[in-house]
Order: C-alpha cells, then structure tokens, then sequence
C-alpha cells in the first residue's frame, strides 16, 4: 500500500516537476523504497552468510548519495513509462528534424496502393458484420454484450475503410473512394465529406492549441464559467469520456455554418445520404424487428463503435507528457512523431479495425494504406525509434488519461480536475477508486 500510495505521488507530479533539491532521492518515491527494501534483504542474506560461527561482527551501513536523474534522462523516461501505462516514452525530436527528413525515410513501397488488398479489407468488414449481426439474433440475452462488442468492433472496420477513402489511400479512382467512403460512413450515420473536411484539419494541426479538430484539453476559462457547465465537463471527460466522440460527431459534422462556402455543397450531400438512411433503414429495421429491434442491432453496436472511436482517438494523442502547442510553438515533426502513440490492441481488434492503431506512420503519412502501417511503423523504429511514444492497452494507461488529462496548464500540460475543484471532482475519484491499476 505504502508503495502504491508513494508512486501515485510521482504520477501527480507530472512530467516537468523534478524533485526538489532538499531530497536524497530522486527515482519515484515507491521504487525508492523497493530498492531499498531489497538492498536491506540483500544485506541481511549477505550477513548471515558471512558471519563467523564463533565471533560476532558489526557493520555499520553507509547511505551513499544517488545523482538525480534529469528531465529528458532515459531513466527519468523509464520512471515516467512505468508510472503512466506506457511500454515506452520517446526522446524530444530535435527542432531541426522536419517531416520530410522523417518521410525520406520510409520504404516507397508503403505509399504503394494495392485493389487486391484495399477490397480484401471491405470483405473482411463486411463478412465481420453480417457474423456479428448473425450472432445478435441468435445469441441469449446474457451473450447479448459479447456479440454486441464484436459487431460494434467489426462496424469500427467500416470507418477505418472511409478514413483510407478520405485520405485518398483506398483506391486511384477518387470516384471510387468517394462512393465507398459514404455508403461505409452510412451505417455509422457518419456524413463522410463533413468529416473528411474537419478530420484534414487534425492532420495539417495535431496536437495545435487551438486549431487541432480532434479533441483539446479543456480550457481553464471553461471550466470556471458556470457551475452546472463544470459539472458536465467533469462528467464528459472522466467517466463518459470512452463515448465523448458522441457529441463531436454531433457538434462538428451537422452545422453547415463550420464550413467553408466551396465546401458545403459536398457537405449538403453527405448529410442528405445519412438523413435518408435515417429515414429508410431505421423504419425498415423496427418494421422487421420492432424497436427493441433496432436498439438490439443498431444502437448498441453502434455505441460500441463510438467506444472505439473515443478510445483509440484519446489513446493516440494523449498523455500527460505530451504538449498541447500553440502555433507560434508548434513543430509538425514533433506533433506527429512524438505527439502521437502507438498502441497494441489484442489481435481480433487489431484485424477488424485494420490496424488503425498502428498511428504513427499514419501521421507521418496519411497517404499510406491501413494495409501497409506495420511496415512503415517498422521502418520508423529502425530510424526514429528512440523518439518514439509505444504502450500496449492496459488500465493504468486508461486511468491515467480518464483522471489526469483534463484541464490545459502551459507548464505542466495538464491539471486534473480534482486538483481544481476537489469538492465537485467525485467522478474522478470514483474512476480513480474504482479502476484497476495494471499495466
């Protein structure tokens, strides 16, 4: 307990603050106390061990300073890894890297798109979801949530083929990608062309203060406008976070006033195709089903898509370590290099959702297919691995995101918000009670 208790002191120090000068010791305050717990049991074997049978001896011990490790040390890297889920945490990118060094790196052959391959992934999702809706009818209710998770996995696959369609990396025909990426988005009631406009923008600005269209830090301004305002945020980004993309899909794709005038022609159509599949499938499915029907097979895996959505999107770009800039700050090798995360999923996640968690790659380049990531990720470790942030799922990584990451501080990147507003923060200390802690 005393252990867990002292690195939970050094995961709120945050990755800026080292440790005043006054201590002796400069590691986590729990791995200190580990080493030194093992140094005494090591001590002790070693006496029994050594102490003549007829003489006693004492030895008197001897605390010998430990060097502080600084900031960007591999070893204050390795504290900062352990204490926040991660498998690895990168070194800073020099400021003089720029994408293109990065991009001139990689293999020609990743950038190549391959038909056999690009239509290999839609049967792959498409054969997903048929044997997810398969196992809906047929399963009891008590397997009802395994089958909803597969099929909402499976429906994850369609929006990964859209996003290679958006990023012109599933076909050579823009037609085609165009075609695809819409009927995909369809099920999702996703409006494909609104969406590629906004998600463009996250790419030309990850991880940019302002300007990056995914999701932000929350800003102090509001966070202490209003008391029910607060509450919601606090709710939003702690325990409902895992399907915050909910209310980015509803806040950033349906408002024609977000876009430009050269855009909303395109917008208009994307939004007519998800009204009239609104206005078609959703009656035809209840007419067949019933409404518990269409809450059976269309809303829960639907939720289950924008578990994923929200999940992978957080898990990408977010840590306590990594900045949020402005744009006079801001470094696009930085941002997409070492302001990205690569993490490992279990394998049937990893298969239905094309491997859209191998992210790297995927901002370095937008261009390179879903099909060909691992080998430019395996590229990028050969070149760049030092600078790269890697984790494989676990909770410690989700708990750190869901109770550390919330509100915007230049100096510390973030601020939770119980340490803002302890009183109002019972959310984040029940997810802090709550969730498990493995990594």
């Amino acid at each position: 307990m005393a252990c867990r208790l002292a690195d939970s002191v050094f995961l709120f120090m945050g990755p800026h603050r080292r440790p005043s000068g006054s201590q002796k010791c400069y590691n986590s305050p729990g791995l200190c106390q580990l080493k030194c717990e093992n140094v005494l049991l090591k001590g002790i074997k070693l006496k029994k061990c050594l102490i003549p049978t007829k003489r006693t001896k004492f030895v008197q011990a001897v605390a010998v300073p430990v060097a502080a490790p600084s900031a960007d040390s591999a070893e204050y890297r390795r504290q900062l890894a352990e204490s926040y889920g991660f498998r690895q945490i990168g070194e800073p990118l020099p400021d003089n890297v720029t994408l293109r060094d990065v991009i001139d790196t990689l293999p020609k052959k990743v950038f190549e798109i391959d038909d056999v391959k690009a239509w290999k992934s839609v049967l792959v999702s498409v054969s997903s979801y048929a044997l997810g809706l398969f196992m809906i009818s047929k399963a009891p209710w008590y397997l009802l949530p395994l089958a909803w998770a597969w099929t909402g996995t499976a429906v994850t696959g369609f929006f990964v083929i859209g996003h290679d369609c958006a990023h012109k990396s599933f076909s050579r025909n823009k037609l085609v990608e165009d075609i695809v990426g819409t009927l995909a988005f369809l099920p999702l009631i996703y409006p494909y062309e609104p969406w590629r406009f906004k998600h463009d923008k996250h790419h030309a600005k990850t991880n940019m203060l302002s300007e990056d269209t995914a999701w932000h830090p929350v800003w102090k301004e509001e966070f202490d406008t209003a008391p029910l305002l607060r509450k919601a945020i606090i709710f939003g980004y702690g325990p409902f976070r895992p399907w915050m993309s909910i209310a980015h899909w509803l806040i950033w794709h349906f408002d024609l006033n977000k876009f430009r005038p050269n855009e909303v022609k395109r917008v208009k159509i994307s939004l007519a195709c998800v009204f009239a599949f609104m206005a078609i499938g959703w009656p035809l499915i209840i007419f067949k089903t019933g409404f518990m029907g269409w809450i059976k097979y269309w809303l829960m895996p639907w939720l289950g898509y924008h578990f994923w959505m929200s999940t992978f999107t957080m898990v990408h770009h977010t840590a306590p370590h990594i900045p949020f800039k402005s744009s006079e700050e801001w470094n696009a090798a930085q941002a997409q290099l070492n302001g990205t995360v690569h993490c490992d999923y279990p394998s049937w996640i990893e298969i239905l959702c094309h491997d859209i968690n191998v992210h790297i790659p995927h901002h370095i380049s937008a261009r390179i297919p879903s099909y060909n990531l691992r080998a430019a990720h395996k590229s990028i470790q050969e070149n760049w691995g030092k600078y790269l942030n890697e984790a494989s799922w676990n909770w410690r990584l989700m708990k750190t995101i869901m109770t550390l990451c919330h509100v915007y501080d230049e100096e510390e990147n973030y601020v939770a918000f119980d340490q803002l507003a302890p009183e109002e923060s019972q959310p984040i200390t029940f997810l802090k009670s709550m969730m498990p802690d493995h990594a």
